[in-house]
């Protein structure tokens, strides 16, 4: 009994653990690249073993942060871009507002309009006038209007 019992423990030993069989498979898996690459290796895939990407791993992170930023900044300049459209049709809108309310102003303010609005309110004291103003001229060569109403 005591030799079958050895021969159990002798197998044992020989079998590798669960731990040393995985980092054997692990290696065995990547072939030593060489230093020279060539259009079939790069066409098959042979530079991407997982040796090559564990050195390059910073690398690969770093463009992969760049490329999130890239996205993010875009995004927000395209939402600034139609924030300042917005914007812009705002203003346009708002110059043609008022451009159509001086527009109207000038036109309520003409002498013509406003007589007529006198004459179409009865209650007005205001009158046209029927003679011109008089300039006087003094002596310290000062212009004095005087105005006649009768």
């Amino acid at each position: 009994m005591k030799e079958e019992e050895k021969d159990i423990l002798e197998e044992k030993q020989e079998q590798p653990t669960l731990k040393e069989a995985m980092a054997e498979q692990a290696i065995e898996d990547e072939s030593p690249q060489s230093n020279s690459f060539t259009l079939r290796k790069i066409l098959g895939g042979d530079w991407l073993t997982a040796e090559y990407l564990r050195r390059q791993i910073g690398v690969i992170l770093l463009i992969a942060f760049f490329a999130i930023i890239y996205i993010s900044n875009r995004y927000s300049c395209q939402k600034d871009m139609l924030e300042i459209d917005r914007l812009n049709a705002e203003l346009t809108d708002a110059k043609y507002k008022a451009l159509s309310t001086a527009s109207e102003l000038t036109e309520k303010c003409r002498e013509s309009n406003v007589l007529d609005m006198l004459k179409n309110n009865k209650d007005s004291i205001l009158k046209i006038a029927k003679q011109p103003p008089f300039i006087i001229y003094t002596p310290d060569d000062k212009p004095v209007i005087i105005k006649t109403d009768e």
